[in-house]
């Protein structure tokens, strides 16, 4: 699990795909302080184990499933990517819970200046825009955001200067790609929901009616 909050942005060395997958290695730093191999760390969103690591960089073997979901294979020697370390128990969760399993990816439509901020636009499949919601979490590359709007397929996140500075969102042009992994618990509430075993009494209209929706 992770929170969302990015601890370094790394470069990649190296992304060679291949029949199998993609080995891909990314040069860093801050993270290397207590990595091992076997250890999980999250890359752009997407959750990758660790394979071989040295003192200026960290490996992974990238599965064809996560190919298929995310921009992986859009990635270029020399590309920024989001890095940050599993969650400890002992650390704080400043931004929300995030699995590190990407639902999908969505295209950048614009960026307007909002003051100080900016705010990003994105396009979402429409098979997942139902987990967006105003002011809800969501991860874009797997940076913990808050919804600012959503209307129907478009959503959009404002982003401070300071984190700008911190995460590769500042890279994207309009038609970049990115990973988005949506609220975790509205996927359980949905699953609940819809269960065929289901007996209790809650559902859309207790959400709505107590605020939960």
């Amino acid at each position: 699990m992770f929170t969302g909050l990015i601890e370094e942005q790394g470069i990649v060395k190296d992304c060679n795909i291949t029949s199998k997958g993609m080995k891909l290695s990314i040069a860093c730093s801050k993270i290397l302080a207590d990595i091992k191999v076997g250890a999980s760390v999250c890359v752009n969103g997407a959750c990758q184990t660790v394979i071989d690591f040295g003192k200026d960089y960290i490996s992974f073997e990238t599965s064809n499933e996560t190919l298929h979901v995310t921009n992986f294979k859009d990635i270029r020697k020399n590309d920024f990517v989001n890095l940050e370390r599993a969650l400890t128990l002992n650390k704080r969760i400043d931004g929300h819970i995030v699995s590190g399993h990407i639902d999908c990816t969505a295209v950048l439509l614009s960026v307007q200046e909002d003051g100080f901020s900016k705010r990003f636009y994105f396009r979402i499949p429409d098979e997942f825009s139902k987990y967006v919601i105003y002011k809800g979490s969501i991860a874009v590359n797997g940076v913990s955001l808050t919804v600012a709007s959503i209307e129907n397929d478009i959503f959009s996140v404002e982003l401070i200067p300071s984190t700008l500075n911190e995460v590769n969102l500042s890279n994207l042009k309009t038609g970049n790609i990115v990973n988005i992994e949506t609220d975790l618990f509205a996927k359980y509430i949905e699953k609940f929901l819809n269960s065929n075993n289901n007996t209790s009494k809650i559902n859309y209209g207790f959400l709505a009616e107590n605020g939960f929706m």
